[in-house]
């Protein structure tokens, strides 16, 4: 069964008139009542649940008539007061042009001085009906509108509308999908806005062998992209396969949602955490919760490519002959409740070599397990050290210092000045793991983490401070205008430990489509030994890893973009 219905709330071909009489003072209700619905005395849940309100076609509130627009408006503020009055969870308006100033107007003025709390779904096509003519598709010269041109067309009027209505999170994008896609660009950068529902005609469906609808190829990637956008899928227009019932589209729908491709361990993980900002940790002022340690202990990927890291470091370090003479002094700096620990104890009994191990802690807190740990299982091969890494005062030097002080952009948790810090109880030709590491940067569109974002708004502080901070967030519904690009590079142990720390870089990105810039996303990439690496940047991701999400840098009005046009950060 459908879950919803998208239906007009007066008749389609009803056009009141509120300017002229007799028509005016037309006596009689204008629309059904809602007792259609729920029936006497019954509940309304299911005009909450069930409807989804359709504006009238014939409502202009752009026109250039001034009759038709006055008309227009007053219809509109009926349908929507009316919607409001059933209780609809959405409405559908649609949107056929580059400007609709009024359309804008109107629709604001109504969520503002309004006490409901529906959605406003914006019907958009992913191509607008002009580039459908067969003119364009037989490649021929048209000419071009000063709207947009091309698969541009629509977005611009979807921007130039939300833009006006100030980024409202109650106004999203209901994507109408034609029988022509537009370029992958395109539909990448649709994929960073608030799509809330996916109309689909079925005039798109095409017939298999045994008569039943079906998709394209293309069609069922975009299907499946939507899905994990989670978008809801209305199917419009007549009944093209008589053979069939028409629930026959939503069990094919309902076919492809069941048959794609399973969740990711990281998506798996991430559930729930999608466009969710947080603020970095800061291990290095804040100590960190019990809970927080156990959440990065979980992960599978990280601690076992340590563990091989510290492996291959130790044979290469210590030769055959000299595997029970040579002790190699590891210094676990940042030591948590032990992952790394235990990580070291495990590679030393798979190489056969011995260690002794100095577990560093600042936190007191996590002091407590390390203690624990060593009474109960590591005994005398490791020494618990309660002090600040770059205080502490080692008895002797180490061959390895191994950590895990990385953020989501390399070095936003200090890392290069811990390691820099502590690398006078380094030894000439120690080893640090991780040897080296870079940030990432890559210029990003996306409705939802800006809203986001202005969200975080805070009394005490300037209005637009939330702007300046940096976030932790799993990236879901965003485009990424262009490859990331690496920023800093950091190297351990480093000849000058105490030099200037100070980094500037300018990176410039070319954008593909018209778009608007709300950020940059930053990643990292670590060398731990040799080619052992941990990566989140998206070309190189470590396949299971979920110990980092990306690091947003968020922008306050920058845009529109161009297509081709360079952006700098």
């Amino acid at each position: 069964m459908f879950d919803f219905l998208c239906m007009p709330v007066f008749h389609p071909r009803y056009r009141r008139e509120f300017t002229h009489m007799p028509a005016h003072a037309r006596p009689g209700p204008h629309t059904r009542s809602d007792l259609l619905l729920s029936g006497r005395g019954e509940s309304l849940a299911n005009w909450n649940t069930l409807i989804v309100g359709k504006l009238s076609p014939w409502i202009r509130p752009d026109s250039k008539v001034e009759v038709i627009r006055r008309n227009s408006e007053a219809a509109m503020l009926q349908e929507l007061n009316f919607g409001a009055y059933l209780g609809l969870p959405a409405f559908l308006l649609p949107l056929t042009q580059a400007e609709n100033p009024n359309l804008a107007r109107v629709l604001s003025t109504h969520i503002h001085t309004g006490h409901h709390s529906s959605m406003f779904w914006m019907r958009v096509p992913l191509l607008a009906p002009d580039d459908l003519r067969d003119d364009v598709i037989s490649n021929e010269p048209a000419l071009e509108a000063d709207d947009g041109a091309g698969d541009e067309k629509t977005w611009i009027w979807w921007h130039n509308f939300r833009t006006l209505c100030d980024y409202n999170k109650r106004i999203a994008v209901a994507l109408e999908v034609g029988p022509d896609l537009p370029s992958s660009h395109v539909i990448d950068r649709w994929l960073g806005e608030p799509i809330k529902a996916a109309i689909l005609p079925t005039s798109i469906f095409l017939t298999n062998k045994k008569g039943f609808p079906v998709l394209s190829k293309m069609h069922q990637r975009l299907v499946f992209r939507l899905l994990k956008l989670e978008v809801q899928f209305i199917v419009w227009g007549a009944h093209h396969h008589r053979e069939k019932e028409f629930c026959s589209y939503l069990q094919y729908l309902e076919y492809l949602s069941q048959n794609r491709p399973p969740p990711s361990a990281y998506e798996l993980f991430a559930k729930g955490y999608e466009d969710y900002l947080q603020s970095p940790l800061q291990p290095l002022m804040d100590n960190l919760e019990s809970q927080t340690y156990e959440v990065f202990e979980k992960d599978p990927i990280k601690y076992s490519q340590y563990q091989q890291a510290i492996y291959r470091c130790l044979l290469d370090r210590v030769p055959e002959e000299e595997k029970d003479t040579n002790v190699q002094v590891v210094m676990v700096l940042g030591a948590g409740r032990g992952p790394l620990v235990n990580a070291a104890l495990r590679a030393s009994r798979q190489a056969g070599r011995r260690v002794k191990i100095y577990a560093v802690e600042k936190n007191p807190n996590a002091v407590v397990t390390l203690e624990s740990w060593q009474y109960e299982e590591w005994g005398s091969q490791v020494t618990v050290v309660s002090c600040d890494m770059r205080e502490w005062v080692a008895p002797e030097l180490a061959d390895l210092l191994v950590s895990e002080l990385l953020g989501s952009f390399a070095d936003n948790e200090l890392s290069p000045e811990c390691l820099d810090g502590a690398q006078h109880c380094l030894r000439a030709g120690g080893v640090s793991i991780p040897c080296t590491y870079t940030s990432y940067l890559a210029p990003i569109s996306s409705s939802k983490l800006y809203n986001e974002v202005r969200a975080c708004r805070e009394k005490d502080r300037h209005p637009e401070a939330q702007f300046e901070m940096p976030y932790v967030v799993r990236l879901h519904n965003f485009h990424q205008l262009a490859p990331p690009q690496p920023c800093f590079t950091f190297h351990h142990p480093h000849p000058d430990p105490a030099r200037d720390k100070s980094q500037y870089r300018e990176l410039e990105f070319s954008v593909e489509v018209n778009t608007v810039l709300h950020g940059f996303a930053g990643y990292f990439e670590t060398t731990l030994y040799c080619d052992i690496m941990l990566s989140i940047r998206p070309e190189t991701h470590s396949p299971g890893m979920f110990s980092w999400f990306p690091i947003l840098f968020p922008i306050k009005g920058s845009g529109p973009w161009g297509k081709g046009t360079s952006v700098g950060s």
